[in-house]
């Protein structure tokens, strides 16, 4: 699918467009968007805007990777997202801006275009660098909101580990780890694309550099905020870690001091266990009373003495 918008705001009728792609002469003012093209319509596209054959290439490319690239008949930027924030399914955007002309291409339906179709000449006629600033921004709004999502479940996460100390909250944050690693990456390979296009575009003034930059700036921000929420999960699962290492501490402590109480109660046992007949205690009436009340003493007094030290 096919469709036209001039800079200054109107669209252009499926008429309109069947004589843009019937000419041999690249168009002036207009934005020409392509969804999931045939062949044909790519021979058509391509014969009126002649782009370069590499970044017609990238272009078509499916799971191609954020990359800039600048070509005597244009400036190419494609540019990969977030279509779903929750499922993290990509979308990508591949941007030829000509001088005077755009032409982007999508193998998916792009979930900002109606929005970035609805600014084109609402206060002014747009630009080549415009409209793309604006394609970049509402792709890097995507990854925002990621941000922000991940936000809301690594603070969910730690008031889980601080309420429950029997969660097992390892998977979890291993899991949000690679999800976030994957975004990271596909944020970074967009940064890197607009910064090679704010240095390397052509055909552009100062005024629309800045608009580049603010892209650049946008993406930059966003950058650090999902590098801030690594770091979140790196410190929360260091957390975590101590949390499990402290229970196992009082676990051992208490273990260590049952095991001390009955030390002295298995040596009694055991002398009093031994076959000599010359004890007198085993021929007393009060013997096996007075063993006992040996056995609890100790351990009564063992027990107050850690008490006390607050050993357990």
């Amino acid at each position: 699918m096919i469709r036209a918008k001039r800079f200054s705001g109107e669209d252009l009728s499926p008429a309109e467009i069947t004589a843009l792609l019937s000419t041999n002469e690249p168009p002036s003012g207009v934005w020409v968007h392509a969804e999931s093209p045939t062949d044909t319509e790519l021979e058509a596209l391509s014969r009126v805007f002649s782009p370069h054959s590499l970044a017609l290439e990238d272009a078509t490319e499916e799971g191609y990777w954020s990359r800039f690239g600048s070509y005597p008949q244009h400036d190419f930027i494609t540019y990969r997202s977030l279509a779903e924030v929750a499922k993290r399914t990509t979308e990508r955007v591949s941007i030829f801006i000509y001088p005077h002309a755009l032409l982007t291409l999508a193998w998916l339906k792009l979930s900002y275009l109606e929005l970035v179709c609805n600014m084109v000449g609402r206060n002014s006629v747009n630009t080549p660098a415009e409209i793309t600033y604006e394609l970049l921004d509402h792709g890097t709004d995507s990854f925002l909101l990621y941000a922000q999502n991940i936000e809301e479940q690594i603070d969910t996460l730690q008031e889980r580990v601080f309420e429950n100390p029997k969660f097992d909250a390892i998977p979890v944050i291993f899991e949000l780890k690679r999800q976030l690693a994957g975004v990271r990456r596909l944020a970074i390979e967009g940064r890197e694309a607009t910064l090679l296009l704010t240095r390397h575009a052509q055909n552009v003034s100062e005024g629309e550099l800045i608009v580049y930059r603010d892209a650049l700036g946008n993406l930059e921000r966003t950058v650090s905020r999902l590098e801030a929420q690594r770091e979140s999960l790196t410190n929360l699962l260091d957390t975590y870690l101590g949390f499990q290492s402290q229970r196992m501490n009082q676990v051992m402590r208490a273990l260590t001091v049952v095991s001390t109480i009955f030390l002295p109660l298995t040596f009694l046992a055991g002398v009093w266990g031994m076959n000599f007949k010359l004890m007198p205690e085993l021929n007393w009436q009060y013997g096996y009373a007075m063993a006992w009340g040996s056995f609890l003493l100790t351990a009564a007094l063992l027990a107050m003495y850690f008490k006390r030290r607050d050993w357990w």
